[in-house]
């Protein structure tokens, strides 16, 4: 006890700062491209994954920090202790490294092996003439239409440039002999074309990308003007949108001004190629968008690599074996094909695990709800749909049959605020009820309540899940779900939602435990009820599986925990404040990452108990904005036999030797695998053989 007492646990030096973390995850990422394990087009998509990645950091995280810097605040953050200057100076170093990285694994790795599977992507100039000619033809009748090359003068400022929006910078000389200053003109890459060109080949597979055409056929764009310099170049904007919720009386009008200025926030970064870059066109640019050099990414080899993505899904087309193997997601353990979910939820509650167990049946429930006439009222939340919800169909025919739907739509869904705001207009159309949350909250959330009326009995169907109602990402995100018609968890369910709608005191439930600030304040508890039970009984573990961690009170509790002698296994996809290992402070914690296939996106929560087992899911990591920042829920398990299943799924995360990272104390990660006589465990490849296996055996 002692010991503890003299070791401040608010020490900056045991924290890891949350925008170099975010680093870290996206490295994790990068490393996917490089593992052999994986397909070699699936490698292509880790680097689109990881450009996708860092043009959202960079438009929201270094865009916010930046904004820190204007303001003046130079307040350190509360756990690692950098001022907003410093967190955009190690940024800098990273991102650099990382930028390097990627583009040498491009360069090194995947365009060789994509040169022996048989394709290749060249240069115009490395084409044979016929190629060429095929090339002209292209420009002439198809790119050349659709380009607007914008000069630059007195009469012609400096456009206005779309975020993320491919340019090319040409410096030109009129070719009189009189004329002595340079011109400038901008040609935007059109967005509506295809970025890789398919040219004819005799061996078949080779393409050029849009913007090297349009660089080798620039002259003909500027016709009476000597071309002395063509750079292609992308510029990244804040896109963070800044409501204000106050005095606003309709948050739906304010978020749609909101989106319109998106596109067009300061400068945070310049991606620049580093081929035949000259140094006053550099110059220039820096001036003309006021940015620091520090922001500036030269890029040796294409610019954004999220054009992988429709690239490997044209490849894919063209050869097989290169992708990772089709599988079809199964029904869920507790389900039959022949059953009505209703009727089988009315005897036991049903654990899903999506991608490996379908989603369909979650579909099925609201659209099963929307079709029975014994159904009165559908209640639920949306955070994140896909672009042709089947699910918003559902809650449409619903209304339009008389009952009483009612949908929370999170508009403040960063980067979905344009969908939901279409959304939400489509389903008051059709005659739902639709609020938009809480004052300053995100209800970030996601419940079902369907009520239905049978014999003269109200029956409560509720569903609760970690992730998104989106029949999209479920088939690449891991995330659980329940539904239960268990009486208090219906309860609660309309608790809950009176609560959203109405004016009302916040409820006292039965078993959700809703943020703000319950869910901390719960973990709290149930980490001091774990170094109670450990003092007695010398059993105290915590197993703890989210996205991320940056929450420092329940850091703080957790090394408690950990200096009071209980073993906490934290499984962390993302950003992870907490460093393991720390002699003193958290030395019976550790910390692994996996990234794979699926993205690791469900939140579970195991307390030991001395043997009790409470396992908690939840739609909230342990992250501050979860905390207090958002409606969120934290629901129980209370069947044995799913307990079991978690606990076993938690036990097999941990043993993975195939993609999971740990981190030192030190806040770096390393593959858990050390050496080629490990055995190889693909957590995510044996649920996927699990649930098949499963299915097999039960036919």
């Amino acid at each position: 006890m002692s010991r503890q007492t003299a070791i401040d646990l608010a020490n900056p030096r045991y924290y890891n700062n949350r925008e170099l973390s975010w680093l870290n995850f996206n490295k994790r990422v990068l490393e996917e491209s490089s593992d052999l394990n994986n397909p070699l087009l699936e490698r292509m998509k880790f680097l689109a994954i990881f450009s996708s990645n860092l043009d959202e950091f960079f438009m929201v995280r270094v865009a916010g920090l930046k904004d820190q810097v204007k303001a003046g605040f130079n307040k350190p953050e509360n756990k690692a202790g950098l001022t907003p200057k410093q967190q955009l100076n190690r940024i800098s170093i990273k991102a650099h490294e990382l930028v390097e990285t990627q583009n040498r694994i491009l360069r090194e790795e995947i365009l060789p092996a994509l040169k022996e599977e048989g394709f290749l992507l060249k240069k115009p100039a490395e084409l044979v003439d016929e190629q060429k000619r095929f090339l002209l033809d292209y420009f002439d009748n198809e790119v050349f239409p659709v380009l607007t090359p914008m000069a630059i003068d007195a009469y012609r400022p400096f456009p206005m440039l779309l975020n993320k929006s491919l340019n090319l910078v040409v410096m030109l000389q009129n070719d009189e002999p009189e004329a002595e200053m340079d011109r400038v003109a901008i040609v935007q890459v059109p967005g509506v074309l295809e970025r890789t060109i398919e040219v004819p080949s005799e061996e078949g597979g080779t393409f050029v990308l849009l913007e090297d055409v349009l660089e080798y056929f620039i002259d003909r764009i500027f016709q009476g003007y000597v071309v002395k310099n063509v750079n292609t170049f992308r510029i990244t904007r804040n896109a963070d949108m800044e409501i204000h919720e106050e005095g606003a009386r309709d948050l739906l009008l304010e978020i749609e001004k909101e989106l319109k200025k998106r596109k067009w926030g300061a400068a945070v970064r310049l991606e620049i190629k580093s081929q035949d870059l000259d140094q006053d066109v550099l110059d220039y640019l820096l001036e003309e968008l006021e940015i620091h050099f520090k922001d500036v990414y030269e890029i040796d080899g294409p610019i954004d690599l999220t054009f992988l993505f429709p690239f490997t899904k044209k490849l894919s087309t063209l050869r097989e074996g290169l992708t990772y193997e089709t599988f079809i997601p199964q029904l869920p353990i507790d389900l039959s094909s022949r059953e009505n979910i209703f009727e089988r939820v009315l005897q036991q509650d049903i654990l899903f695990y999506h991608p490996y167990e379908s989603f369909e049946p979650v579909v099925d429930f609201i659209s099963q709800a929307a079709d029975d006439p014994t159904v009165l009222a559908i209640k639920m939340t949306l955070y994140r749909v896909s672009g042709d919800s089947p699910i918003i169909e559902s809650l449409k025919r619903a209304a339009e049959k008389g009952k009483q739907v009612t949908v929370l739509v999170e508009l403040k869904a960063r980067f979905d605020e344009e969908n939901n705001v279409q959304w939400a207009k489509e389903l008051e159309k059709a005659g739902c009820h639709v609020i938009y949350g809480m004052h300053n909250l995100k209800t970030h959330s996601k419940i079902t309540l369907v009520v239905r009326k049978r014999a003269g009995q109200i029956e409560r169907f509720v569903h609760l899940g970690t992730g998104n109602y989106n029949d999209a990402t479920a088939k690449l995100y891991t995330d659980h779900g329940l539904i239960t018609s268990k009486k208090e968890f219906g309860v609660d369910a309309t608790n809950f939602f009176n609560y959203l709608s109405g004016y009302m005191n916040k409820p006292k439930y039965n078993h959700l435990v809703v943020a703000p600030f319950d869910i901390q304040d719960a973990f709290i508890k149930l980490i001091d009820e774990e170094i109670d039970n450990h003092k007695k009984y010398g059993n105290g573990r915590i197993i703890a599986k989210m996205n991320s961690l940056t929450d420092k009170r329940l850091i703080m509790k957790l090394y408690e925990a950990s200096n009071a002698g209980v073993q906490i296994d934290c499984i962390i996809r993302g950003i992870c404040c907490m460093r393991p290992g720390i002699p003193g402070v958290s030395e019976n914690i550790r910390v692994i990452s996996i990234v794979g296939r699926f993205l690791e996106h469900s939140r579970i929560y195991y307390f030991h108990h001395n043997s009790e087992r409470n396992i908690y899911l939840s739609s909230a990591d342990m992250m501050t904005r979860n905390m207090i920042k958002r409606v969120e829920i934290l629901f129980p398990i209370l069947d044995h036999t799913l307990k079991n299943r978690l606990t076993d799924f938690l036990h097999l995360q941990l043993s993975d030797t195939a993609k999971a990272r740990y981190q030192d104390n030190e806040g770096n990660y390393h593959y858990v695998a050390s050496d080629k006589d490990e055995i190889y465990v693909d957590s995510q490849l044996e649920c996927l053989q699990a649930v098949y296996q499963l299915r097999e055996d039960e036919e």
